[in-house]
């Protein structure tokens, strides 16, 4: 079986709870793995809907600013937060960005 690592548990919990308020509570912004969290929607065209048109330049502007392997390791969070993990983690292949082995697969 297993072992769960708790300061992995805890640091994606905290992440989590700090998106969730941040996208609806209007707060101010936080940082997340090199993203400024108010800027996430510069992205959100292209991962809505079925055929969602290629990331715009301010997107991968956005997304080759960013940790990649940070947020990587925040995947399994994204459906909670309404967000389809296969076309986010689209993304960096779409704006010309290697995708890191962490974004692979399931």
């Amino acid at each position: 079986m297993a072992q769960i690592n708790v300061n992995v548990l805890i640091m994606n919990l905290l992440v989590f709870i700090a998106l969730l308020i941040t996208l609806f509570s209007g707060t101010k912004a936080i940082v997340i793995c090199d993203i400024n969290t108010d800027k996430l929607d510069l992205c959100k065209a292209a991962i809505i809907g079925k055929h969602p048109p290629k990331p715009n330049t301010k997107c991968c502007g956005l997304i080759k600013k960013a940790d990649l392997d940070c947020l990587c390791r925040y995947k399994s969070l994204l459906p909670a937060l309404g967000i389809n993990p296969t076309k986010a983690l689209a993304l960096p292949r779409k704006c010309g960005l290697k995708t890191p082995p962490g974004c692979r697969g399931n």
